[in-house]
């Protein structure tokens, strides 16, 4: 279901309407009232955006905002239609970091070049700056940016009987949820089993990197039937047995309801949750939450991911530089500000500007805000196993067709916590999947270079 809301600008009224989104009007000559539409990821970061648009409406008169609201599966779908048929329906769509990068070739995104000043493209997090700018252009500007990391209960691990170490492994990680659930009366982890390319697909593709799996090799042959993928899903699947059990229905949205509302011990996702899960407004275990890096294999490393929910102008946009002063005022250090004057510091977007851990009132304000910079810094998509790959991508692989596998291995791993089939015969039918993909992409990529 989606949710759209129309901003308003009439004196210093809003309105927030329920329907169904339409184009803007207007012009972009500056006659006449112009319409914005944007689409947005329907997240606690982005809902406090669109609850201070009023603060550009009031900066441009004749202009109004009208605001569309989706989950992250919704969302891919909706924007992808758009962007890629270049409908014009919207005018700034958030997008992530694969986003940007398999639609460069494409020109479907407006580069944001000649923009308004006040613009710090050289503020971003160069890690993510650096992902948003595949060819030298920068097609999005990063609105917030994330890793992730491990986030538990520190009453439950003493309930339990358990430590968290520095540098936790998964196999400590199972052993932890075994024990909490065993030992309390709430279930051992949150975990992401709802099916998606974006959504269990971003947790299991970066837990299976860090065992050195690989969803392809060199010469892009599918290699889902490896003994690495063999032991993270397995291992992945045990995890769901301490999960609760709507598990194969929960994405990051629904983890982080019952995390916050102390239905798990462990909780391995994003970063951007750490000031959600310590919001003593909307968390009842805000006080009792501590951070850990990201649990890895032993020596192959962390599984740490790098993404940015990220605005950008969709190239059939017919308000461009309309869009390009939105883009540049909500990724600004004025928005910040003004977020930080609303919310507080520690919900202000994190992890896109580097300026904001320069500041002692964000990091005061947020005592996650080092293990957040150091698992972005140490996030590095070029090399996201330790075995050679012809991608790039910790959590997704940078190819347009990861979209359409992603989405069925991820059906593939949802059967298999359901018992529908077994994690053996969930990888035999995603290395078909995946084969076969790739191969009518092949032919696809030869026809078109022999035309």
């Amino acid at each position: 279901m989606q949710t759209v809301r129309r901003v308003v600008a009439a004196g210093s009224a809003l309105a927030v309407l329920a329907g169904t989104a339409s184009c803007g009007g207007g012009d972009s000559s500056g006659q006449g009232d112009q319409t914005l539409t944007i689409a947005a990821v329907n997240n606690a970061d982005l809902d406090r955006l669109r609850d201070l648009n009023q603060n550009f409406l009031d900066q441009h008169s004749g202009v109004n905002i009208e605001w569309v609201s989706q989950s992250e599966n919704e969302l891919r779908e909706t924007v992808s239609t758009d962007v890629g048929t270049e409908g014009g329906r919207f005018d700034v769509v958030t997008v992530g970091t694969f986003e940007a990068q398999i639609w460069a070739e494409e020109g479907l995104l407006e580069p944001l070049t000649d923009m308004p000043d006040g613009f710090e493209a050289g503020a971003f997090v160069p890690s993510i700056r650096k992902a948003l700018t595949p060819e030298d252009e920068m097609l999005a500007a990063p609105f917030y940016g994330e890793s992730s990391f491990t986030m538990y209960r520190t009453d439950l691990f003493k309930e339990a009987g358990v430590e968290m170490p520095d540098q936790p492994t998964w196999s400590f990680i199972i052993d932890a949820a075994k024990k909490i659930s065993e030992e309390t009366s709430a279930d051992g982890i949150c975990l992401r089993g709802k099916p998606g390319w974006g959504e269990n697909m971003g947790f299991v593709t970066a837990m299976a990197h860090s065992y050195s799996a690989r969803w392809f090799d060199e010469d892009w042959r599918a290699q889902l039937d490896s003994d690495a993928w063999l032991e993270a899903t397995a291992d992945y699947l045990e995890l769901a047995e301490y999960a609760p059990s709507t598990v194969t229905r929960n994405g990051y949205q629904e983890n982080l309801k019952l995390f916050q509302d102390g239905e798990c011990g462990i909780w391995v996702d994003a970063t951007i949750a750490a000031s959600s899960v310590t919001d003593s407004e909307e968390s009842s275990v805000a006080d009792s939450v501590d951070f850990a890096p990201a649990p890895g294999a032993g020596e192959n490393g962390s599984s740490n991911w790098l993404w940015a929910w990220s605005l950008a102008i969709p190239s059939g946009s017919e308000h461009k530089d309309l869009a390009k002063e939105y883009v540049a005022w909500a990724t600004s250090a004025e928005y910040i500000e003004l977020a930080a004057s609303e919310y507080g510091w520690a919900n202000v977007p994190a992890g896109a500007r580097s300026d904001l851990y320069e500041n002692s009132k964000y990091t005061d304000a947020a005592p996650f805000a080092d293990l957040v910079q150091q698992s972005i810094d140490s996030a590095d998509p070029t090399k996201p196993t330790s075995e050679p790959v012809p991608y790039e991508g910790i959590q997704y692989v940078n190819v347009a067709a990861f979209q359409s596998i992603g989405n069925a291995v991820g059906q593939q791993m949802t059967d298999a916590i359901s018992g529908e089939i077994s994690g053996e015969q969930a990888l035999e039918n995603s290395q078909w999947v995946a084969d076969r993909v790739i191969e009518r992409v092949r032919l696809l990529e030869d026809q078109q270079g022999s035309d």
